[in-house]
């Protein structure tokens, strides 16, 4: 390819990526959006689900605890009996002192129990408050998944058939211009690294541009950047090119 090809295959191809940028500058923020959202839905059934895990192991340790309460009676039972046969006062005070130990362990157990059932309680309020926030947060993802769609339907044959364009002229073009026509794309505000003189300045930072160096650039002879922005200035006037920096 002559010099003036490439310069005319890179100024298509900003043509080119510059329609797709419009696109999703059409998008806006809705993709973020979207994903903010899946985001946050997940995070929000993360949550309740752990509530109700927790829920679960809080109801079985109040198992557990009217197990011990059922065992520990059964104890008080079996030494209530054992002191109606005792030999002496020791035999009795011992039996009366784990009769007493029993007793405490049932009013610990239920205290426990108690503790348990508020926490429960507790745990079934953060729910309900995570799942109302979580089907408010199920219907703004619907909306906004809705108008991003939309917008991809409206807009997805354009996209597509630009972006297979600019893989073309990407592969007809050698691989460093490529590579520095994506890195000055990459550092522009707007995404030009291509652009036009106007006006005897740059087409995308609008300094001006000396007069002999105008003429190297209409001669198509070398690329040329601008000193100031560092873009790739060509002269292919009349042909629609965006200039907003």
């Amino acid at each position: 390819m002559s010099v003036e090809d490439k310069l005319r295959a890179l100024f298509e191809l900003q043509s080119v990526d510059s329609g797709i940028d419009r696109i999703k500058i059409l998008r806006g923020e809705l993709p973020l959006e979207v994903q903010d959202l899946e985001d946050e839905v997940e995070g929000l059934e993360t949550r309740i689900r752990n509530f109700e895990t927790e829920i679960s192991e809080l109801q079985d340790s109040m198992s557990k605890k009217n197990n011990e309460i059922v065992t520990s009676k059964g104890l008080i039972k079996k030494y209530q009996e054992q002191q109606n046969n005792v030999r002496n006062n020791r035999e009795f005070d011992s039996i009366s002192k784990e009769i007493e130990f029993q007793t405490l362990e049932i009013e610990l157990s239920e205290k426990r129990k108690k503790e348990f059932s508020l926490q429960v309680e507790e745990k079934k309020a953060q729910i309900a408050e995570s799942q109302k926030l979580l089907d408010e947060r199920k219907g703004d993802l619907q909306n906004k998944k809705s108008e991003l769609d939309e917008i991809i339907s409206d807009t997805k044959k354009e996209e597509e058939n630009l972006i297979k364009r600019s893989n073309e002229i990407q592969k007809s073009v050698e691989q460093r211009l490529v590579i520095a026509y994506q890195k000055i794309r990459a550092n522009a505000s707007n995404g030009l690294a291509v652009v036009p003189v106007q006006r005897d300045a740059c087409g995308g930072c609008f300094n001006k541009i000396p007069p002999q160096r105008q003429l190297d650039i209409r001669s198509r002879k070398k690329i040329i950047v601008c000193e100031y922005c560092g873009r790739i200035l060509v002269d292919f006037g009349g042909e629609e090119q965006a200039s907003e920096k």
